[in-house]
């Protein structure tokens, strides 16, 4: 793949940029046409470096989701494995919570589509998985919960919550209210 030009290196960072303000703004239907406006290009610019929303959400969400994904691989060391994984899902639970739009892209038509690659499930899933495995081989988590069942209800409680007054808190409770059903105490 040939090297980007700088002009349109800068044009993918200025519609980013835009992006991430927008959605945290409107959320997940963010408008296309407004981002280009504000960054200062073309729709079709907008649409050669994301060719669909779900591309341009996923690279306003990416660095976060990174950040979330590096912070399961430190927890999942941890001596308390279940502290470790309720630490890890009330970080997810908070950010999911308190980004709009970002768990409408952890989402595909309402639900978790098994059938079709999200890069923001897929990197939560997989740096989560080791976190889980080791809570259920510890007893603290029921051995057929997997990775995408715990984002599927991290993003339900954030969409759940998301026009509540305090969406963060309102969220963490309704976390702790179902930790009992994926982690009884033992």
């Amino acid at each position: 793949m040939p090297a980007q030009r700088a002009d349109a290196r800068r044009n993918y960072a200025r519609i980013l940029a835009v992006a991430e303000e927008e959605v945290a703004t409107h959320g997940a239907d963010a408008s296309l046409e407004q981002i280009a406006r504000t960054a200062g290009v073309g729709s079709a610019t907008v649409r050669r470096h994301f060719p669909t929303r779900r591309a341009l959400l996923e690279a306003v969400f990416r660095e976060r989701i990174e950040s979330l994904a590096t912070r399961a691989r430190e927890l999942a060391e941890a001596d308390d494995v279940r502290a470790a994984l309720l630490d890890w899902l009330g970080a997810l639970t908070v950010y999911s919570a308190t980004v709009q739009g970002l768990a409408t892209a952890l989402l595909r038509d309402g639900e978790l589509d098994p059938e079709h690659a999200n890069p923001c499930v897929n990197t939560l899933a997989e740096a989560g998985e080791p976190l889980l495995r080791r809570a259920a081989q510890a007893g603290v988590v029921a051995p057929d919960v997997t990775p995408v069942d715990l984002v599927t209800l991290i993003a339900g409680i954030a969409l759940t919550t998301q026009h509540h007054p305090d969406p963060a808190t309102e969220a963490t409770r309704l976390l702790h209210l179902t930790v009992a059903g994926i982690s009884p105490r033992g």
